[in-house]
């Protein structure tokens, strides 16, 4: 079992956590608050969890962090000794059963939960849906009734769907997206939740805000995630090389973990309230083969051009292209401090790190 808390031992990380942390000052405005973070062992919400913990390690006051997820078990194996602090507590959540508890109430819902992994959503297209449209519609009901202040719903860039043009996408530009295609699963499951929390908003008064990540990577990744990214960086540190199968044209908005996390906090506490936010680097908007290139370099692997099969190509996004223009979110003060090289080298040699116990 991997003990993925040893990203604590990381100068990099640590290093990492204080500069995106730089970019949101306005953090101290959730001291002695409450925020339940949903999905909280992932890629993306760990990131966040993280900025917040190091934020309590830096500071007197301090803010009281619920870590919501599946398995109390994957919780200590990403947190270690941090589940043991007093202004940290485990919430058990799955985002597709409708018996979830909370007994407590929250200032703050980050709500993150949702399978990502294109083999999974292949796999379990339906789970995938219910837990995006049901998960929130549990929390929804539970901000009502409880007054929550702010609830965060984190989206996604497929929600745009194929689009005509090859510009940078902002907030309000959809596209076509097959709706009976199971792959789908995902991204309609994402365009309803947010029509959910439109709907609550708009009935309930709900203070919701919605962001929508592009391609995040990092070291807070698992080693089963089998996103681009993070597929590659694993198995270029276990000595394999890079297998692309596809001619890597689809160009995409890769940001570095820390970099969305600190967004996420920038618009939690400054979007305006039923706005939709772009997470994007528009300084990393690469091809599927420019990234992988990038890896290669990094780690040292080669990088082998192959076509795939069948099964494997039903697991793809569509979109060709998926740029986002983040104009709306730089608006609020935010800005991205990772380039891809940076980004991507601080990836491999964490996780080179993490993997070496």
């Amino acid at each position: 079992m991997i003990s993925y808390y040893r990203i604590y031992d990381s100068e990099n990380w640590i290093s990492d956590i204080d500069k995106a942390s730089s970019v949101i000052p306005e953090l101290d405005r959730l001291c002695g608050r409450s925020v339940l973070i949903t999905g909280a062992s992932g890629l993306i919400c760990s990131s966040v969890a993280d900025i917040l913990i190091r934020y309590n390690e830096t500071h007197t006051n301090k803010i009281f962090i619920y870590l919501a997820g599946r398995s109390i078990e994957r919780m200590k194996q990403r947190f270690g000794c941090f589940l043991e602090k007093e202004y940290v507590s485990f919430i058990q959540y799955d985002a597709t059963s409708e018996d979830n508890k909370f007994d407590r109430k929250f200032d703050y819902i980050i709500h993150g939960a949702s399978n990502a992994s294109p083999k999974i959503i292949m796999n379990e297209p339906a789970e995938t849906m219910v837990g995006n449209f049901g998960g929130a519609y549990q929390l929804l009901n539970y901000a009502h009734e409880n007054s929550v202040k702010r609830i965060l719903y984190v989206s996604s860039s497929e929600v745009y769907g194929i689009s005509d043009h090859n510009k940078p996408l902002a907030e309000d530009s959809y596209g076509y997206i097959d709706i009976l295609n199971p792959r789908s699963s995902y991204s309609i499951g994402k365009i309803a939740t947010e029509t959910l929390f439109a709907c609550y908003n708009s009935e309930y008064d709900i203070d919701s805000v919605i962001v929508r990540p592009g391609h995040i990577y990092g070291p807070t990744a698992s080693e089963t995630d089998s996103r681009v990214a993070s597929a590659f960086i694993y198995g270029a540190i276990r000595g394999e090389d890079i297998i692309l199968k596809s001619d890597g044209s689809q160009v995409r908005s890769y940001c570095y973990c820390l970099d969305c996390a600190s967004a996420i906090i920038k618009v939690l506490l400054n979007g305006s309230s039923m706005k939709a936010y772009n997470i994007s680097n528009h300084d990393s908007y690469l091809s599927i083969l420019d990234l992988s290139k990038k890896i290669s370099t990094v780690s040292g692997v080669n990088l082998i051009m192959d076509v795939p099969e069948e099964n494997e190509k039903k697991s793809f996004n569509p979109m060709k292209n998926s740029t986002l223009n983040s104009d709306r979110l730089e608006a609020l003060g935010w800005k991205a401090l990772f380039d891809p090289d940076t980004g991507l080298k601080h990836t491999y040699d964490t996780l080179k790190y993490i993997l070496s116990e």
